[in-house]
């Protein structure tokens, strides 16, 4: 069962199949059994050439959704007891011929005090850093393993400015290269995910329709996850190990979780887990699991492979999340069967992801070949970017409202529905909560992908400080009515969010850089990280 862990799953997601439009985060809580297991609940997967170096390709996949950054002494952490996967089809078999293999350890250094800290922590051998977690990095190759790094640290979480002084650069120094020249960062990060979850769980409802000015609410703002980040050379994703050609360009990605069969609660208050090896989690587009698959259902997509998702088929040709769309919005749709949908997100799409002879299963297609975007678009492929998702998945890219534009037909897969409001369709969020600020090419105070995560990662934008505060104040609709919105207030946002983003339009959406994420109360002065980054977690 071993081998099989690494043959099978799928996680951190984006896609544009997810065919639905109407999402809970990405992959966030999105099945009944996921929900009470949150530190094995991958909620994203984000896939691209690396643009600091494009001879490599950047794998990021998040875990331990909704965190919020102040609830210590016990803070968020990976589970030693779970075991965390990356996995990669090269062939295009629906299989997994390489898989990256996480597995963590806990330690504390003084169990005499409740603290999580002693002190200052300013390096990651401090010893006032008490509760400490390090990892283990293993490549199956076709089922050989390889063990990559081993003892690597985990940073610290972003507890406040007594406790982690220099976060930013605390968090780089975690940044690691294994042996084969694979860079690696797991660690605490700001969620980058955008949707607007008041407004969509509040019975699907949109604050300024169609959703394209403006005025959502991000129900992930102000909290944040622990990421798994690679940075690979491209040659060692290649099927055959060689540069990158039309024969070999195409891969397919997605992430898993596994737990052991059985978990004993013993005598005196500890918990052990033994037996088999069973895959819970796996996520590879995002939004499929929450909004394509009916909840009968979730849990065993959740435990499924890739190469057994026919069982799922019928609800790709015709994904409730159409239908639902067509009721409420009373607008017209493309009718089942739905194959653009299986293209999107089973097969990728022809001239862009597709490999040849490829066997139809849900992972999420990337094209090494396609170079990185100098002005992205945040609408990826549907916005005339190839090289964003469903092209694999950067952080800029808005997969909800790419995902309910397909759903509606409003792309270039459907000609006969690509037109307004099919084409217009979103939740109104449009970047991630932290600040997009226009680029005025201040490099002095912009930090470069390559320094801020050497892994190419999406430069995580720092998470927030737990000692800011609580992240969130009162529901997703009352916060469109208060003052304070995501710990920013509304004369804040006014005077440093970008316009376009206040107004919600899709142009010029490449011109705005993640800043670093807010505190809970009252939001400093920070440096910007390139577009094409990652928050820092919350």
């Amino acid at each position: 069962m071993r081998m099989q862990r690494g043959l099978t799953a799928l996680l951190c997601a984006f896609s544009m199949a997810a065919a639905a439009g109407l999402a809970q985060a990405s992959s966030h809580r999105e099945s009944y059994t996921i929900a009470k297991d949150p530190t094995i609940d991958n909620t994203d997967t984000y896939a691209f050439v690396s643009p600091d170096q494009p001879n490599t390709v950047t794998i990021a996949c998040d875990f331990i959704p909704f965190q919020e950054a102040s609830q210590g002494p016990n803070f968020y952490n990976f589970d030693e007891n779970a075991y965390y996967y990356i996995k990669v089809d090269n062939v295009g078999d629906a299989m997994p011929h390489i898989v990256f293999e996480f597995k963590f350890t806990t330690t504390v250094m003084n169990g005499n005090t409740f603290l999580y800290n002693t002190g200052p922590i300013t390096s990651l051998t401090d010893p006032d850093f008490n509760l400490r977690q390090t990892y283990t990095v293993t490549r199956y190759d076709n089922g050989a393993p390889t063990v990559l790094g081993s003892n690597l640290p985990v940073p610290p979480v972003n507890i406040g400015p007594k406790s982690t002084p220099n976060y930013a650069e605390l968090a780089k120094t975690a940044i690691m290269t294994l042996s084969d020249g694979t860079k690696v960062f797991a660690g605490q990060r700001d969620d980058p995910f955008f949707i607007d979850t008041g407004a969509h769980f509040d019975l699907l409802s949109v604050r300024r329709p169609p959703g394209n000015m403006g005025g959502g609410i991000d129900g992930v703002g102000g909290f944040n996850v622990h990421t798994i980040a690679l940075q690979i050379p491209k040659q060692r994703l290649t099927k055959n190990g060689g540069a990158v050609d039309p024969s070999n360009n195409i891969i397919g990605i997605w992430s898993t979780a596994e737990r052991l069969a059985s978990r004993t609660l013993n005598a005196d208050g500890t918990m052990s887990e033994s037996g088999a090896h069973i895959q819970v989690s796996r996520l590879g587009n995002p939004l499929v699991n929450e909004e394509v698959i009916p909840r009968k259902d979730k849990d065993k997509f959740n435990s499924s492979q890739p190469s057994g998702d026919g069982q799922f088929l019928p609800y790709v040709l015709d994904p409730e999340p159409a239908r639902l769309i067509s009721q409420i919005l009373g607008i017209a749709v493309p009718p089942a069967p739905r194959n653009d949908l299986v293209a999107v997100f089973l097969t990728g799409i022809t001239g862009i992801n597709m490999p040849a002879g490829v066997t139809p299963g849900e992972e999420m297609r990337l094209n090494m070949s396609i170079a990185p975007t100098a002005v992205p678009n945040r609408l990826g492929v549907v916005g005339g970017d190839v090289g964003g998702y469903p092209n694999g998945r950067r952080p800029i890219d808005d997969a909800f409202d790419i995902t309910v534009r397909a759903a509606a037909g409003g792309y270039a897969l459907t000609p006969d529905y690509n037109h307004a409001p099919n084409n217009q369709l979103g939740d109104g969020v449009d970047y991630n909560d932290r600040p997009f600020l226009p680029d005025k090419g201040n490099t002095a105070r912009v930090e470069k992908l390559s320094t801020l995560l050497r892994a190419g990662l999406r430069c995580p934008i720092s998470p927030a400080r737990g000692a800011n505060g609580a992240s969130r104040r009162g529901s997703g609709r009352e916060r469109a009515a208060a003052p304070w919105v995501g710990g920013r207030s509304r004369r804040f946002a006014k005077l440093h969010w970008p316009k376009n983003r206040r107004a919600g339009r899709d142009d010029k959406s490449h011109d705005y850089l993640a800043g670093l994420p807010s505190s809970g109360t009252k939001v400093p002065p920070a440096p910007l990280l390139r577009r094409r980054c990652f928050p820092k977690p919350q």
